[in-house]
């Protein structure tokens, strides 16, 4: 490898140096900081020196890392934009045109073809957009301000290993303002560690080649666990009077289990008697759209820890494949403030509840304790912060 590198015992102090401790406003201090830990990192000097001087501080990159939505959007607003009518005839298209090769990715990998599809829709719109912000710049700043500086640090080391193996130049690498990149929008940790060459030109690149990016997204699924055979989940019909508390994804079950409880599909059918984990979920409580989910919705998940996100692939890929538009509930109900969450999360702690830390964002720990409360108010229990539960846990709370 090209280049001079510090002493090992410098390396290893720098290598531990927790970087958000020392992050700063000062940006070119910082860049000297970063170029110092990059050559620790085991990123060639030459390299390093060549690079850091032309780095420049991006301030939007840092305002787009803080801002936050007034509303939470409602999973039927999310949807409708996602799995649009247009995005499914665009991808449907796409399918038709590789399918040959996606064929051959399927048979490698066992992940069918509607899937690796859809994540590229949903991340770059088939790569009607890349972004454009250069990346070496965005993923330095972020590297140099507090909130997540070790996250990002990591990811700029890794971003100037990605220029140095790819032989590319700072001026190719550009993407979104958090540093991913290419048709499927990998981070860099994530690109070198899976990207693949999928055209065989003997390099990878996910910005210019689209067999290169396909390629890449079925190897990042298997690594991450998709069990080939296997669907993400499917919409489901709840029969009145449903016990909602069973919902969750700490609550799974059988599919026989769900089957005897009075789901059936969403035409109606029965469930298979089958001995297969699902969890039922209701992303917007018990008067929206249900769905059951298995093993492969968390390896959607590990993609993106987003289960509207999840969902959404979920969908598209079905109608890629030429399933029927389902019923997503009524994306003008009015939508919950991250505010109002947030108020929520702190009357649930003041009330005895664990919704973590409050922070206007309705997860996992959020759901949970929101279910508690509404058990515990005689509310239909489905975690969700609907405008009744939140009246009654306001007049409720300390």
């Amino acid at each position: 490898m090209p280049g001079t590198h510090l002493p090992n015992a410098l390396a290893l102090l720098l290598a531990a140096l927790p970087l958000a401790a020392t992050a700063s406003t000062d940006f070119n201090s910082c860049r000297s900081r970063l170029a110092e830990y990059a050559i620790a990192e085991g990123v060639p000097a030459d390299l390093v020196n060549a690079t850091m001087p032309s780095l420049q501080e991006q301030k939007r990159v840092v305002a787009l890392d803080r801002k936050q939505p007034e509303f939470m959007q409602t999973f039927a607003s999310y949807v409708d934009q996602r799995v649009s009518e247009q995005r499914v005839r665009r991808g449907q298209a796409l399918l038709a045109e590789h399918s040959d090769f996606l064929a051959t990715l399927q048979d490698r990998f066992g992940v069918p073809s509607r899937y690796l599809v859809a994540f590229w829709g949903l991340e770059t719109n088939y790569g009607g957009y890349l972004g454009k912000m250069p990346t070496l710049d965005s993923l330095a700043t972020l590297a140099c301000d507090p909130r997540r500086a070790d996250f990002f640090s990591t990811e700029f080391v890794n971003a100037l290993k990605l220029l140095q193996r790819e032989s590319l130049q700072p001026s190719d690498m550009v993407g979104s303002w958090a540093g991913a990149v290419g048709h499927t929008q990998f981070m860099p940790s994530t690109y070198l560690q899976y990207a693949i060459d999928g055209d065989g030109d003997g390099q990878v690149n996910l910005w210019r080649s689209e067999r290169d990016a396909l390629a890449s997204a079925a190897n990042f699924l298997s690594g991450l666990g998709w069990t080939p055979g296997l669907r993400w989940g499917r919409q489901v019909r709840l029969p009145g009077g449903f016990d909602v508390s069973t919902a969750g994804k700490e609550r799974p079950a059988t599919l026989a289990t769900w089957r005897e409880r009075g789901l059936t599909t969403l035409s109606g059918t029965a469930l298979p008697r089958a001995d297969l984990q699902a969890a039922l979920l209701l992303p917007s409580g018990h008067s929206g759209p249900a769905f059951l989910v298995y093993d492969n919705f968390d390896v959607v998940m590990r993609w993106n820890n987003s289960q509207s996100y999840a969902l959404s692939v979920g969908l598209l890929a079905d109608r890629l494949a030429g399933a029927p538009a389902g019923y997503y509930g009524n994306g003008e109900t009015d939508p919950v403030s991250i505010a109002e969450l947030r108020q929520a999360q702190e009357a649930l702690q003041a009330a005895g509840y664990d919704p973590g830390t409050p922070d206007g964002i309705l997860g996992s720990r959020t759901r949970a304790a929101l279910r508690d409360f509404q058990l515990s108010a005689q509310l239909p229990a489905d975690g969700y912060p609907d405008r009744i539960t939140l009246k009654r846990l306001l007049a409720a709370s300390p």
